[in-house]
């Protein structure tokens, strides 16, 4: 297996510029632009001959080349379309390269994935669409492998928070419910083209087993994370008063006088499930 070359580290560089292309703000674009990050994340993916591959936001090809290098295709999804055409032409891995030129957000994966194939995804994510993008994906989590994203480092906090923490919060347990979470590396301002101005962190997601994700009605759950986070001051006697009572928590062995924050992913999954199960009598009482 042949060892990828690092990008060099670009000096002179007009503000907001690389390579020639102007960052676009409309597209959060920040590009990475750190050797030593770039081999972090490539390590972390480990890409090899024969992986299925997906790459979100490719960019500039930081990751991108060194990727391809070591593997013999990829699947990347670019909104912008200079982008796109940038990487349709580049003069090493082009070739490698199936490229779909589209919103990743709108974008239909089983356009790529076929059954029984599981794949590799990864990508530096713009931040404006992080969280949506991340649940969008959490739709085809029976055909990943796993998924290392760049995100800002407060979101990569809530996603892996534990219960009994401030960043512990609805993307914490949704997140929690369907993936295993693992920090890979932090990644300051100065690794990027244009520097954002916030911090950066990597995660690795590994879906957990199918069993698992099917306790329970996803919406059921998104429905009770709201409630229960949207006042997360409020004790669950009063966040969670429009959804369950103080007697069905006791009945689950849930103190009511607790905040949301102080709740295991497990009584999440417990309060979602009793409702699943007594919705339509439940609905029959709102008749």
């Amino acid at each position: 297996m042949s060892k990828h070359r690092p990008s060099k580290k670009v000096t002179n560089v007009k503000k907001g510029i690389h390579q020639g292309h102007k960052a676009k703000k409309r597209f959060g674009q920040n590009f990475l632009n750190d050797p030593d990050i770039i081999d972090r994340i490539v390590r972390a993916i480990s890409p090899k001959v024969g992986d299925n591959l997906l790459e979100i936001g490719p960019g500039l090809g930081a990751i991108t080349e060194p990727v391809a290098e070591l593997t013999d295709k990829l699947n990347v999804v670019e909104l912008d379309r200079e982008l796109a055409d940038r990487l349709k032409t580049h003069p090493f891995y082009g070739s490698k390269l199936n490229i779909y030129q589209g919103d990743a957000l709108q974008f239909d994966f089983n356009e790529i994935i076929k059954p029984g194939e599981k794949f590799k995804i990864f990508g530096n994510l713009p931040y404006n669409i992080s969280t949506p993008l991340l649940f969008h994906l959490y739709n085809y989590l029976d055909c990943i492998e796993n998924m290392h994203f760049m995100l800002q480092k407060e979101v990569v906090n809530r996603m892996c928070a534990a219960p009994n923490s401030k960043a512990f919060g609805r993307l914490s347990v949704m997140t929690q419910y369907y993936c295993k979470t693992i920090p890979v590396t932090e990644v300051p301002p100065s690794a990027f083209i244009p520097p954002p101005k916030v911090d950066s962190a990597v995660i690795r997601l590994i879906p957990k087993p199918h069993a698992e994700r099917n306790q329970v009605n996803p919406a059921t759950l998104n429905t009770v994370c709201l409630e229960a986070f949207n006042q997360r001051r409020k004790t669950l006697r009063n966040s969670l008063s429009n959804i369950v009572s103080q007697d069905v928590l006791a009945e689950l062995g849930i103190d009511a006088n607790l905040r949301a924050e102080n709740l295991t992913l497990n009584q999440f999954i417990e309060i979602a499930q009793w409702l699943d199960k007594n919705k339509e009598e439940l609905s029959k009482n709102d008749d």
